[in-house]
């Protein structure tokens, strides 16, 4: 049997890197599960109103995002596993360090800030430099179950921390989420590598013969970013994406990306439920199931996206996803109804489906710079969040409902598909952005 022949009965080391990612994407969620569930129980002991929680997500939102593109740079610059192992420390401080707050802006430190910067480095960034990194096919697909590791987080705390907010309390939920974290760094030490080049292979769909130039094309932007300072690179991709067309198309579709999902639904979908009388614990388990088919979703677009083209499937995703949210003020009450079921399923599959397709047209427009750039619009996604979040516990302190905030995301949405279809196909041809230029 030939050396060759032996490769391609082994598992590809991609495979691994590629789970052990999905680990650090799982233990990295556990706090994007919280906000929505600690919210009323933090009201209750303290007395903070919903506008002061919902700045705290805020904060956390805007740092998850900002920091996502410097992440980026950083990964090329210092390696994906250092950068991963501090993101996941600094995500498992703040979460047991908010055991302690006694006051309103020491919640802005612990959920805002050092979250904040922690999962900023672990956001959906970090799926698309795994597979622009070690995967040279199949990356839409790998994108997708990257990103299904924070749907599966959500799962997999959810329910705990609805029940532990309960009995005994929100600090036991804190403390989980910490362990969960802190539980991921010792696989991530061991088995994430940094590169293909430092176990001696080729990125996954590479062949030997092509090796001279596969090696140089599977991660340019690796070794551009190890001659130059990450924040400079981060910050002068963005010079270069500022100028497509493209790159504004989707900031506009991710900003609204992030206002309907973790902004609006994430943080203040279980507050609302609550608000018409249906026990937390059950619109949390809601908000699970809206994570198991989040999974089911991202992977199915993740496939989609390596065969479809990816601004319909982006324009289909945003427009279904606004008629949930138009008729969702209907279907919330005490009891959960077969409609509220539909939606939910529908919501789930719709959650993240935009990542795939949105990586893929940045890798396709930007080249070598298309990890960095979609960091940058995942930035423009967690402040649509950030904005969102604000601005529901606004209008619920306004007005004491959030029926506004629903029909307005419906709105967004809609302005989000028509961006979305109206992409130019020919955008990377026409618009080109230098690759690796300092």
């Amino acid at each position: 049997m030939s050396a060759t022949e032996t490769t391609r009965r082994r598992l590809h080391p991609a495979w691994i890197v590629a789970a052990v990612a999905f680990l650090a994407l799982v233990g990295a969620a556990g706090f994007r599960a919280a906000p929505g569930v600690l919210m009323v129980p933090l009201q209750q002991e303290f007395g903070w109103s919903t506008t002061v929680l919902s700045a705290a997500v805020s904060i956390n939102l805007v740092l998850f995002g900002l920091t996502a593109p410097f992440a980026a740079a950083l990964m090329e610059r210092f390696g994906i596993r250092t950068v991963t192992a501090t993101a996941l420390v600094m995500i498992g401080a703040g979460s047991a360090l908010t055991v302690l707050v006694t006051e309103s802006w020491q919640i802005l430190l612990t959920w805002g800030l050092l979250i904040g910067l922690g999962t900023g480095s672990m956001a959906l960034v970090f799926a698309a430099t795994i597979a622009n990194t070690w995967f040279s096919k199949s990356r839409g697909l790998v994108i997708g179950i990257l990103t299904a590791g924070s749907a599966a987080g959500q799962l997999v705390f959810l329910p705990f921390i609805a029940i532990l907010a309960q009995d005994p309390g929100w600090r036991q939920a804190s403390l989980l989420i910490a362990a969960g974290a802190l539980a991921v760094v010792p696989l991530v030490l061991k088995f994430l590598k940094n590169s293909p080049a430092d176990v001696g292979a080729l990125p996954y769909g590479e062949t030997a013969p092509e090796e001279g130039t596969a090696e140089s094309a599977a991660a340019p932007a690796v070794e551009s970013g190890r001659s130059s300072n990450a924040a400079v690179r981060a910050l002068q991709v963005l010079k270069r994406a500022s100028k497509v067309r493209t790159f504004w198309a989707l900031v506009a579709g991710f900003a609204i990306c992030g206002a309907t999902t973790n902004g609006l639904i994430g943080t203040h979908f279980i507050p609302s439920a609550h608000d018409h009388g249906m026990p937390e614990t059950t619109a949390a388990g809601l908000l699970a199931v809206v994570g198991i088919f989040d999974i089911l979703g991202t992977i199915a677009s993740g496939w989609l996206t390596d065969r479809y083209n990816p601004k319909i499937l982006l324009a289909v995703y945003y427009q279904f996803r606004g008629i949930g949210l138009l008729v969702l003020p209907l279907l919330l009450s005490a009891t959960v109804q077969p409609s509220m079921i539909v939606f939910v399923v529908i919501y789930g599959l719709d959650w993240v489906a935009t990542v795939p397709p949105t990586a893929a047209i940045c890798r396709k427009t930007f080249g070598a710079d298309g990890s960095v750039v979609f960091g940058w619009v995942f930035a423009a996604h967690q402040v649509g969040a950030a904005a969102a979040a604000l601005g529901a516990g606004a209008i619920r302190d306004a007005t004491g409902q959030y029926t506004y905030a629903w029909f307005g995301a419906a709105a967004m949405c809609t302005i989000a598909a028509v961006i979305s279809a109206t992409i130019r196909k020919d955008a990377g041809a026409k618009e080109p952005v230098p690759v690796g230029a300092a």
